[in-house]
């Protein structure tokens, strides 16, 4: 009766998870999410099909899983999520010691395989994998975009927003259990309630969420910059607890290379659009990704993103290389002729720049005093962000425990005294 949940990839993953173990828990499973502590008799492996890698490391983890079942150490073992909904015949065939292999959204069909039934009295509820006072909310499934690289499309499908009134009930319930913070997720945020009210409703819905009483910080993840619905930026103004974050994936700004992956949006506008946002918004924190060796990207299109880059000082900054995904239009449609020296050769020059970016907007920090929510303790440290930063993928503040006695959810007052190419170091003025 014990099962063993392994979720890889995204936050939308982990959601997944999270609401699949509130389903067998309620049936009385012992459901563990822990990768590198694995003592159960059946195991999940939730997956990831986005990219090489990540596809990579969830065959690994399966053929992994598959060994110890052969070696009479594991009974059953299913996999569900992005690549088994992708590759399920291919795996099927590959890897026939799994059980059953489920699609991205029929993972309800393994508590049938188990048994039981699914509870749709307790559907809106998860066992929350994440530190108590924090957790993601997934607002919407699929995306509509169908930007020329990106294989979520085919994986997910459009795009099918929540109802408001659902996830508003989820964030008074995962208050109720704790949680202060919110992690608002999507694979485009700002599509939301076009498919189900005919209108754009992400300020909406994120105005009514930092209503609700004690919802302390909400941050926003994926937006998408063509068509950015601007009243959002008010909301983002005006509302305190609604973090002065966003993260907005922006990929290329040359023209050619925009117009090749399909983004709907011109270098200009995509320029304007950042200046509007940190006007409408003193103080925002940009999070974005781009992307590197693009078909056809040239050392004039490079040069344009790294000039960009320079210009927009993004707080925080991701990027990596173009690999061609099976069934894509930009497999289809061009050659990949960048070759792979030359794309990882980019991808140093542009992080390299942005490590120095990211220093001196950390720098300009020192000896400020920002809130920040403390995450876990770490030997002779406190960890916690602030506002700008969202768990895992962004920089954290140091806090030394001599002399201060913090526990995690708690939100203080901190001074910033030093900080390195990411991260800061201060001390607590008072908690909160």
């Amino acid at each position: 009766m014990k099962i063993d949940i392994i979720t890889l990839g995204c936050s939308k993953n982990l959601v997944d998870s999270e609401r699949l173990m509130r389903q067998l828990e309620a049936v009385g499973y012992e459901v563990t999410h822990d990768a590198e502590l694995l003592t159960g008799d059946i195991a999940v492996v939730n997956t990831c099909g986005f990219i090489a890698d990540a596809q990579e490391e969830s065959i690994n983890m399966i053929l992994e899983l598959a060994q110890r079942k052969t070696d009479g150490d594991l009974k059953k073992l299913y996999v569900m999520g992005c690549l088994s909904e992708r590759f399920m015949d291919e795996l099927g065939k590959e890897i026939p010691e799994v059980d059953r292999y489920y699609g991205k959204f029929d993972w309800t069909g393994l508590l049938e395989d188990l048994g039981h039934e699914y509870d749709e009295s307790i559907a809106n509820e998860r066992h929350v994998t994440t530190p108590s006072h924090y957790a993601y909310l997934k607002i919407s499934e699929g995306c509509s975009r169908k930007c020329a690289y990106c294989a979520i499309p085919i994986i997910t499908g459009a795009h099918r927003s929540r109802p408001m009134e659902e996830i508003l009930d989820e964030v008074r319930l995962l208050v109720a259990q704790g949680v202060r913070e919110f992690q608002v997720i999507a694979q485009e945020l700002t599509f939301y309630g076009l498919d189900l009210y005919k209108e754009r409703r992400i300020a909406q819905l994120i105005g009514e969420m930092a209503d609700i009483p004690g919802v302390e910080w909400i941050r926003l993840h994926y937006a998408y910059p063509t068509d950015f619905p601007m009243e959002l930026l008010t909301v983002m103004r005006e509302k305190d607890n609604v973090c002065k974050y966003l993260d907005i994936a922006l990929q290329h700004i040359s023209d050619n290379m925009l117009g090749a992956m399909h983004r709907h949006i011109t270098k200009e506008e995509t320029y304007a659009l950042i200046e509007e946002i940190r006007r409408q918004v003193p103080g925002i924190h940009l999070r974005t990704t781009l992307m590197v060796g693009f078909p056809g990207e040239t050392d004039e299109d490079f040069d344009e993103l790294m000039q960009f880059v320079r210009w927009a000082r993004f707080e925080r900054m991701g990027a990596f290389a173009y690999s061609e995904e099976q069934g894509t239009p930009s497999a289809r449609l061009y050659e990949d002729n960048v070759p792979d020296e030359v794309k990882q050769e980019r991808l140093s020059r542009l992080m390299r720049l942005q490590q120095r970016i990211s220093a001196e907007v950390q720098d300009e920090k020192v000896g400020t005093e920002m809130t920040v929510i403390i995450d876990r303790q770490e030997g002779e440290w406190y960890i916690g962000r602030t506002e700008y930063d969202s768990p895992e993928v962004d920089p954290e503040v140091l806090i030394s425990t001599d002399g201060a006695d913090l526990t995690p959810g708690t939100f203080c007052r901190v001074t910033i005294d030093k900080a390195d190419d990411f991260d800061l170091f201060g001390s607590v003025k008072e908690t909160m």
